[in-house]
């Protein structure tokens, strides 16, 4: 109990940045498409039972993870990278 009232004090005092906060779009459409037809392949073969045990739960994580970016075109492993597969926007008015 003491640790959630450690958390609901945090975050009540929090002062967080809005700069931070956001997370600009890195994705494109092909990527995106790649992504999604990926996790899609993996949920084909797992309800096919092609994948055996421990590797099909860790595949399925891994399509959750694709889904899940695809959908809010941010992928958190381009940002140390410097990676990104928009095209025709550029970051200069920012």
């Amino acid at each position: 109990m003491l640790f959630y009232k450690r958390i609901v004090l945090f975050v009540k005092n929090a002062k967080f940045d809005k700069t931070k906060i956001i997370m600009k779009k890195n994705m494109g459409t092909i990527d995106k498409a790649i992504r999604i037809s990926v996790a899609l392949v993996i949920v084909a073969l797992y309800f096919m039972d092609k994948l055996p045990g421990a590797w099909a739960i860790a595949l399925l994580v891994v399509a959750l993870i694709f889904v899940a970016t695809s959908f809010m075109s941010f992928c958190p492993l381009y940002l140390p990278l410097k990676i990104s597969t928009l095209k025709g926007k550029s970051d200069s008015n920012s």
